[in-house]
C-alpha cells in the first residue's frame, strides 16, 4: 500500500461482453477518501459481491452465473489477491455473501434459484464442500420480479446465532438459527413484508437489536426490531425513499448503518440519489444526488467519515464526505471505474 493511503477498497464488478471489467479491482484512499484506482488484481467472472474474513486475510467473492461459484483469495500484503480455490453454489445467480463470525462458514444467497447455501472454510481460507443448501419457496404480486422465490442476500445476525436471508420473491425475511459447530441453518421465523415490497438488503444497528430493510420494488425502507435471544424479527415504521414528487422508475439497492449508529443510508437507480435517515426516531435527513449513475451499492470507510456509490451504469465510483449531522459533500469527481456493483473497504 502506498504511503499516502490510509485504506483498501476491492472492487467488485459485472463483467462480459458489454464491460470493460474483467474482474477484481483495488483502490487505495487517502486521507481525504479520495479514490485512485489500480490495474486488475484478481481474474474473475462476475464478481459481484465481496466479503473479507474477520482476520482480513481472505476474500471471498461471487461468481453470478448460471451455474454459480464462490471463490477465495489469499490478500497479500500490497493487496493483490491470490486465487486459492472455489466451489459451486448449487443455485444460478449468487448474488451476495457474508462471513459468519467466526470465520469458519461462509453465507451465499443464490438470487435466481432462491436458495441459500453455507460452506464451511478450511484452514488458510479454503473453501470446502457445501454443507447445507436450503431452497426457499413462494411467490409475490409482481409477475415480472416475483414470479418464484429470489433470495436476495443472506446475513449473520450480529453475535452469530441467526442468519437472516432478504427474499425479493417472497416478500419474506427468513430466520435461520445458525449452529456454530455444523454450519445448518435451521427456519424458526418467516416474517412477511408488505406484498410487492421486494425485500433486497438489511443492515444491523451497531446495538444489535434493530436494523434497516429496503424493499427494491416499492422504494421504501423498514426499520426493525429483532430479538437476540429469540431471532424474532418485527417489521415497524416504514419510511419512502424518494422525494414525494418523483414520478419515474426506481429501484432502491443498498442500505448501510455508520458505525456510530447515528446515521443509515440507502441508494436509487433511476431517481441515482442517496436518502439519509437519522437512527435516532427514525426519519429521513434528505436526499442528495449520487453523482452516478445506477448506484448499485455503497459503502462506508472503516471510520464511516467517507460513503462510496458505486455507479454500474456510469462506470465511475463517487466519494462523498459524511458530516457530524449526516450531510453528505462529494470529494471530488467521480473516479472511473468499469461496472462497479460492491464496493469493499478493508
Amino acid at each position: 500500500m502506498s504511503e499516502d493511503a490510509q485504506y483498501r477498497v476491492y472492487l467488485g464488478a459485472y463483467t462480459g461482453p458489454e464491460s470493460a471489467a474483467n474482474g477484481i479491482r483495488l483502490a487505495f484512499a487517502d486521507d481525504a477518501g479520495r479514490l485512485r484506482c489500480t490495474d486488475t488484481v484478481a481474474d474473475s467472472y462476475d464478481p459481484s459481491f465481496l466479503a473479507l474474513s474477520p482476520d482480513g486475510g481472505t476474500l471471498f467473492a461471487v461468481n453470478e452465473v448460471a451455474r454459480g461459484r464462490v471463490v477465495s483469495f489469499q490478500v497479500g500484503p500490497d493487496g493483490g489477491l491470490t486465487e486459492i480455490n472455489s466451489q459451486p453454489t448449487h443455485g444460478s445467480a449468487p448474488c451476495h455473501l457474508s462471513v459468519h463470525p467466526g470465520g469458519r462458514f461462509l453465507l451465499t444467497a443464490n438470487y435466481l434459484s432462491g436458495n441459500v447455501v453455507v460452506h464451511p472454510i478450511g484452514e488458510g481460507g479454503v473453501l470446502r464442500e457445501a454443507c447445507h443448501v436450503v431452497d426457499h419457496s413462494g411467490q409475490g404480486p409482481d409477475k415480472d420480479r416475483q414470479e418464484g422465490p429470489h433470495a436476495h442476500q443472506i446475513v449473520p445476525s450480529p453475535d452469530g446465532r441467526f442468519a437472516l436471508a432478504a427474499d425479493l420473491g417472497t416478500d419474506s425475511v427468513y430466520v435461520y438459527a445458525f449452529d456454530g459447530d455444523t454450519g445448518h441453518l435451521v427456519l424458526k421465523h418467516e416474517v412477511g413484508w408488505e406484498p410487492g415490497t421486494g425485500p433486497r438488503h438489511l443492515a444491523f444497528h451497531p446495538d444489535g437489536e434493530r436494523g434497516y430493510l429496503v424493499g427494491e420494488l416499492t422504494s421504501t425502507i423498514t426499520e426493525f426490531t429483532f430479538d437476540a435471544k429469540t431471532g424474532e424479527v418485527r417489521p415497524g415504521l416504514v419510511l419512502p425513499l424518494l422525494p414525494a414528487d418523483f414520478t419515474g422508475r426506481n429501484l432502491a439497492a443498498e442500505v448501510v448503518v455508520s458505525p456510530d449508529g447515528r446515521f443509515v443510508f440507502a441508494s436509487n437507480r433511476g431517481h441515482d440519489s442517496i436518502a439519509v435517515f437519522s437512527a435516532e426516531g427514525f426519519a429521513q435527513l434528505g436526499v442528495v444526488p449520487a453523482g452516478v449513475r445506477g448506484p448499485r451499492h455503497v459503502a462506508l470507510s472503516p471510520r464511516g467519515d467517507v460513503l462510496y456509490a458505486a455507479g454500474e451504469l456510469s462506470d465511475t465510483v463517487q466519494a462523498f464526505a459524511v458530516a457530524a449531522d449526516g450531510a453528505l459533500t462529494p470529494i471530488g469527481d467521480p473516479v472511473p471505474s468499469p461496472s462497479p456493483v460492491c464496493l469493499l473497504p478493508a
